[in-house]
């Protein structure tokens, strides 16, 4: 078996054809691998990222700590007693080159680890815009559907010791944004994504591709045809696991409601239009963090 080929793998430079495959998998696995994106985001660029990732993430504590929140959660995660093995560095907006340059200049970036996180931060970009316009085409939609929607980065270490082994990085949750995607280590594995039978499927490592999956904000705003993936980071090996993690969010200040063409008669409205700093707050506020927020904005309709 090809690695990581128990959930959907599609091929970018297969589309249209590869259209009804995408739209399949957002719907009944809610992620997906993604090859032959080399157009966008190069090999080459991942491995330099990941090598800058690695020598960020091992600044002393007082220099990640001047990575501050934009919005909870978006900068510096120092280990906690909830996920004690896991630290993060993060971005609020990879869009906006001011963004991206105060980040650098917050961890004293080189001139070489700034040049290679800006190209990142742009390829990654384009790419999670073109695949969530791809999406919005297979569902039959028109027109630019996500312009200006922020698309926050994160990049994580786990601190995997002998003592962890069998033990949680993470623990299960949704991503509460749209479509998130994922520089996965290439060489350790970990993350485990649930199926639709309720049990967790092993997602192994796959040198040169991305995985994506879909959060909170897809299942809202596709009127629940979409799946908001639970997924979480298992332990296996004594070892540093890193990834690259970015998150397209929501809309900054319009609601998140469904386009026209996915409700009718047969397709009610399943949610209430919210925003998605509200839904955010919502989930911080009420800590359901594995997409059962959803459930306290549901209308009567469901």
């Amino acid at each position: 078996m090809v690695a990581g080929s128990r959930i959907p793998v599609i091929d970018l430079q297969d589309f249209p054809a590869q259209s009804p495959e995408l739209v399949k998998a957002c719907e009944e696995w809610g992620c997906f691998r993604i090859v032959n994106h080399g157009n966008i985001l190069p090999a080459s660029l991942m491995s330099e990222m990941k090598r800058v990732v690695g020598s960020l993430l091992d600044l002393p504590p007082e220099i990640k700590r001047r990575n501050t929140d934009v919005i909870a959660g978006s900068g510096y995660m120092a280990p906690s007693q909830i996920n004690p093995l896991y630290e993060a560095l993060g971005l609020y907006d990879m869009a906006s080159y001011q963004a991206v340059d105060a980040f650098c200049t917050q961890l004293n970036a080189s001139p070489s680890q700034r040049e290679t996180i800006v190209r990142y931060a742009q390829a990654v970009h384009e790419l999670i815009m073109d695949i969530g316009q791809k999406l919005a085409e297979g569902l039959g939609l028109a027109g630019v559907l996500f312009e200006g929607w922020p698309c926050q980065f994160r990049i994580n270490k786990y601190n995997f010791t002998p003592e962890t082994v069998g033990s949680s990085g993470v623990q299960i949750h949704t991503d509460s944004g749209f479509l998130t995607i994922l520089q996965d280590d290439e060489g350790v594995g970990g993350l485990e994504v649930m199926g639709k039978s309720g049990s967790f499927v092993a997602v192994d490592p796959w040198p040169g591709t991305l995985l994506l999956n879909l959060g909170d904000m897809a299942a809202a705003w596709s009127n629940g045809r979409l799946c908001n993936v639970k997924h979480r980071v298992q332990c296996k090996e004594a070892t540093t696991r890193l990834s690259i993690a970015s998150f397209l969010l929501g809309p900054k200040e319009a609601t998140v409601e469904p386009p026209p063409e996915l409700v009718d008669s047969e397709h009610p409205q399943l949610y209430v239009p919210f925003t998605y700093e509200d839904y955010r707050k919502l989930r911080l506020s009420t800590k359901l963090q594995a997409g059962e927020a959803l459930a306290l904005v549901r209308t009567s309709n469901s």
